[in-house]
């Protein structure tokens, strides 16, 4: 699991929709149609992160969710940054 180079970087955000960086992170802001819902998205959000042993920050106003990923073990990002980011997308 090593460190993304800044083409690296670079090249996953672009097929990231919606993803941005914030020097050693990743993050996106969903807004769902209530807090109902944003709180279902967080929890499906929870079961994938769980499953991949890689937890996000979450930040939950309402009816917008924010997450917020980085390797904090490795020092910045890496794959598990980028592959959850691409799951969580896909729910």
């Amino acid at each position: 699991m090593g460190l993304y180079t800044e083409k690296q970087i670079a090249s996953a955000l672009k097929s990231l929709t919606g993803w941005k960086r914030s020097e050693h992170q990743i993050f996106k802001i969903f807004v769902k149609k209530d807090f109902v819902h944003a709180m279902g998205f967080v929890q499906s959000v929870a079961l994938l992160a769980e499953k991949a042993n890689h937890h996000p920050d979450i930040v939950i106003q309402w009816n917008k969710v924010t997450l917020v990923l980085s390797t904090h073990s490795a020092g910045g990002l890496t794959d598990k940054d980028f592959s959850l980011a691409k799951a969580i997308n896909e729910l």
